[in-house]
């Protein structure tokens, strides 16, 4: 495995081309907007910026790892020396099986196709192309050059040795991986999202606001972040989307998505990328939480 394609610029995409170029791979980054491409460049250099200011990354191995990465607006041109393509795109069932419709044609027949769908079958998306057994699933974190946890998801044709291989190099860019089968929600969100779809009932129901909510799961359970400020993080658009696919997966309506989760996406209210959701964020800083849209006071 030397050069690494990676399909989407934007939080998770631009955070696997970072931690692959850091770690000495050869990174195409694939987007089909430009400008989208030159924020994502623009991202990593300032990510990397904090890593020098912390002492995990010399100014020279910044600079280095910056001119391994490539972007490309073209498929077909960012794949074609690809030993493995990592898709990172919108979580939508139907663009990622287009993706890979593509991939199977425009990538090297001994390419490696992952996905970082956090929900989606790892099985079906193997089955829209002629190499199922090469098909993965590779679920970074967020954000991911801090996140140690990948889970690497084996669809129902994913080959014993393409798992072996992508649990390895999960290893060596410093990352702890993982093995799960392909259900919906794999482990992570199957268990994360009914957390945040309960607490968020707690708010709908009048159980409590939203601050009294987080700080309970903080200080009562250790979570470093409270479940309702977590969703914002996530994108409340995401979590309606794995919601549903667990929803629909397992036919159980215990999964079923909040009515207020489902209002406060259609009202375009997604969290701190929109500047609200259960909180209100300063625009263009995600991470500042400004007040609560619910709060008492």
């Amino acid at each position: 495995m030397k050069s690494i394609s990676v399909i989407g610029s934007g939080t998770m995409g631009n955070g696997i081309a970072h931690v692959f170029a850091q770690h000495g791979y050869t990174v195409a980054l694939i987007d089909i907007q430009a400008a989208q491409l030159e924020k994502a460049m623009a991202t990593i250099s300032k990510n990397m910026d904090r890593q020098v200011s912390k002492g995990s990354l010399s100014e020279e191995q910044k600079t280095e790892a910056i001119s391994r990465i490539t972007t490309f607006t073209d498929l077909q041109e960012g794949v074609k020396n690809a030993d493995l393509v990592v898709e990172a795109a919108t979580e939508n069932m139907a663009l990622k099986l287009d993706i890979f419709r593509k991939l199977d044609e425009f990538a090297p027949k001994k390419a490696i196709l992952a996905t970082n769908t956090s929900s989606i079958s790892i099985t079906k998306i193997g089955a829209v192309t002629q190499r199922p057994e090469q098909v993965i699933g590779m679920h970074f974190m967020n954000p991911v050059p801090v996140m140690k946890l990948v889970e690497v998801i084996r669809g129902y044709a994913t080959s014993d040795s393409v798992t072996e291989i992508i649990m390895n190099l999960s290893k060596k860019l410093s990352k702890i991986p993982v093995e799960v089968n392909d259900y919906p929600g794999f482990v992570a969100n199957r268990i994360l999202m009914p957390m945040i779809n309960e607490a968020i009932y707690s708010l709908y129901e009048g159980v409590a606001g939203v601050e009294e909510i987080d700080t309970v799961m903080k200080l009562g359970m250790a979570h470093p972040m409270g479940p309702l400020q977590l969703a914002d993080f996530i994108g409340l658009d995401v979590c309606l989307s794995i919601l549903r696919v667990l929803h629909e997966g397992f036919g159980n309506p215990k999964y079923a998505p909040c009515p207020l989760l489902v209002n406060m996406v259609e009202a375009g209210y997604k969290g701190a990328k929109t500047g609200e959701g259960f909180y209100l964020y300063t625009p263009g800083i995600k991470d500042l939480v400004v007040a609560s849209r619910f709060s008492k006071n």
